[in-house]
């Protein structure tokens, strides 16, 4: 049986009298993204240096690719990627040379970094101090860096930060394709209906502590948002129906989860109605509500 590739149970991280990050437990599975969401000061960024093993937490368990504790004491090589969320490099180095030099580190064939240049479009800039790249350029340079390796393990703090529409289109399709090669992905972002279609699960962080986890059905299901259901003479149907108008709300059917089902059903067999639209809660909306009304996440409890 293959390990999870990332599995943290019950972390704690205390700073004297601060608590950082309190009983957080969650996993990723291999070729699965996980989302990691949440306020500034929620403890992503946290969660994410344990992993790394740059910060060791006050209690729980860290286990990664079948390493428990620190990763510098692994006896085992973990193929790991990581952005951070200021990627910094020495401005007097050019594009190729960052990426030649973490070719080393990695022992990752020279090829692979003209293909990647190519790939981010930095071909014609690879000569230039990175003194003279954009805020985009640098951030492209650092995803490239982070997927080098190819990694088995992808960590990503604000990846699309300074990065336009079509890059950050690009950006997920090259996760995708990691992901589909059986990477574990973790993207830490603002930027969630970026995200949303990209994510398998998400993890919603609140002062330290899991306030949600699951894909984006089951938060759905965790939150207060309706689901709208829209169809032809919609206002006529209202009309006749009592049924349908005790749902009928700002010009459209709105269901919570576990009615949605009964209401399809109703539609198809009592009106006949087989072509409708649902208009299912975003991401970005299931999160505000569940931080407006947070719920108890039960399966962190087992």
């Amino acid at each position: 049986m293959n390990e999870i590739p990332i599995k943290l149970t019950d972390i704690g991280l205390k700073y004297d009298d601060f608590t950082a990050l309190d009983g957080v437990s969650f996993e990723v599975e291999s070729g699965q993204t996980m989302a990691l969401l949440g306020h500034n000061g929620a403890g992503k960024s946290s969660l994410i240096k344990i992993i790394l093993g740059l910060i060791t937490p006050s209690s729980g368990s860290v286990n990664i690719m079948g390493s428990q504790g620190k990763l510098s004491h692994h006896k085992h090589k973990i193929n790991l990627g990581y952005l951070p969320e200021d990627v910094s490099f020495y401005d007097k180095l050019t594009g190729r040379e960052v990426l030649n030099y973490f070719a080393a580190l990695k022992r990752v064939r020279p090829t692979r970094v003209a293909d990647l240049i190519d790939e981010f479009g930095l071909g014609y800039a690879q000569d230039r101090q990175l003194k003279t790249y954009s805020k985009g350029m640098k951030q492209r340079l650092g995803v490239a860096q982070a997927i080098l390796s190819e990694p088995g393990i992808l960590l990503l703090d604000e990846p699309t930060v300074g990065l336009d529409p079509q890059a950050s289109k690009f950006l997920y399709g090259k996760i995708n394709q990691l992901k589909q090669a059986g990477c574990a992905v973790v993207v830490s972002t603002h930027e969630l209906s970026l995200v949303e279609s990209h994510m398998d699960t998400a993890l919603i962080m609140s002062k330290g502590r899991r306030l949600a986890l699951g894909t984006s059905s089951e938060l759905s299901a965790g939150s207060s948002i309706k689901t709208g259901i829209e169809f032809a003479e919609l206002a006529s149907w209202v009309e006749r129906d009592h049924y349908l108008r005790r749902f009928f709300i700002d010009g459209r059917l709105q269901v919570e989860s576990a009615q949605k089902q009964q209401m399809i059903k109703y539609l198809v067999s009592q009106c006949q109605i087989f072509d409708f639209t649902l208009h299912k809660p975003k991401l970005e909306d299931i999160y505000h509500d569940l931080m407006m009304h947070p719920l108890v996440d039960q399966s962190a409890q087992q």
